[in-house]
């Protein structure tokens, strides 16, 4: 079943805050992304359905593998197409704007060919 954008966009704020502060909390995501603790409560429930995500005995939200492989997916994406319409001249508050929308729609192949083309490793 493929993932929602806001989704998405929840794994990858789980991610980045794991990596920030070495754990997750619902009100971390929340503060994040300037939602309601209930929005993200029952995001939070769907993406455990979904078995994205899981919780510890702390109430700290965990990736499980599926959503690990989501969030770094969409991160990339992120950081390669901030970086990329940075280089052609768009405003970084800008590009990382629209790098958060594109990241989304964007195909595999359109993506690894600007990564290939433009950052190459």
């Amino acid at each position: 079943m493929a993932i929602q954008e806001s989704g998405e966009n929840y794994l990858e704020t789980i991610l980045i805050l794991k990596e920030r502060n070495g754990y997750v909390r619902s009100i971390d995501v929340a503060n994040e992304l300037g939602f309601s603790k209930p929005s993200v409560s029952r995001a939070m429930s769907v993406l455990k359905k979904e078995g994205h995500i899981e919780t510890d005995a702390l109430n700290q939200i965990l990736l499980t593998e599926s959503g690990r492989k989501i969030a770094e997916t969409i991160y990339e994406r992120h950081q390669v197409l901030s970086k990329f319409l940075i280089s052609l001249g768009v405003d970084e508050k800008t590009a990382v704007a629209d790098a958060c929308r594109i990241e989304h729609v964007i195909s595999p192949v359109s993506f690894d060919k600007i990564k290939e083309k433009f950052f190459k490793e």
